[in-house]
């Protein structure tokens, strides 16, 4: 789970698409009001922090994080507007785990947060072996089990399944499943979706019925 700490909407959809795009849960959030609230309730891998945020702002959040027992070892990524060397040096003594400038490329963004989840040693401890009902899937094997069975599935398959087992009780869109697994230049149709988790279903037997379908949505799994 990755918390974005931003004010600006548009923005902050933003940053939280791009990372649920590219295979992480996210949550964004507006102030330092609503992330103690998510902490509360989750602790997050990640923290992506706004400095201009209203009320307490981003360095006065990243202070309190780091002198708390519960949160220290959460890292932080500063996201701000802010380049000025100062506030940069700012952030980094105060416990930041590394400080990007708005505007940023995409890509360079997704890089820089999996760098530091490596570092934190996150990433690698995540998503190793994904479990719902009777199903489960070995990412590291790149190995399902239906029931104990083991399934042969298509690169898209396995891709559409493990997504669906990491956004386990969530009802994903059609298209935001297209945008994961065949990416945003795909030229198809939803309808390619339904072909495949109609063949996801047949493989997996009894198991291909923890494949939920939400009717004028998506699918989810394990709801």
């Amino acid at each position: 789970m990755i918390y974005c700490v931003e004010d600006e909407r548009n923005i902050r959809e933003l940053i939280v698409y791009t990372l649920e795009s590219s295979g992480f849960t996210a949550k964004g959030l507006e102030s330092g009001k609503e992330l103690n609230a998510a902490i509360a309730e989750q602790l997050p891998d990640l923290i992506l922090l706004d400095i201009m945020l209203p009320g307490e702002d981003g360095l006065e959040i990243l202070s309190r994080l780091k002198a708390s027992e519960v949160t220290k070892e959460i890292p932080v990524i500063m996201v701000t507007a802010k380049g000025a060397e100062y506030d940069k040096v700012m952030g980094l003594d105060c416990g930041a785990d590394d400080y990007i400038t708005k505007p940023f490329g995409m890509m360079e963004f997704i890089a820089r947060v999996r760098a530091v989840l490596r570092r934190a040693g996150k990433e690698e401890k995540e998503n190793d072996v994904l479990e719902t009902g009777d199903l489960q899937i070995q990412v590291k094997q790149h190995q399902v089990l239906a029931k104990g069975e083991k399934v042969t599935l298509t690169l898209k398959e396995f891709e559409l399944l493990k997504f669906l087992m990491e956004n386990k009780g969530i009802v994903l869109t059609r298209d935001r499943l297209l945008g994961h697994v065949w990416g945003y230049d795909f030229d198809g149709e939803t309808r390619t979706v339904d072909v495949h988790v109609r063949t996801l279903r047949q493989k997996l037997g009894e198991c291909g019925e923890l494949i939920e379908t939400v009717r004028g949505v998506g699918y989810r799994i394990g709801g």
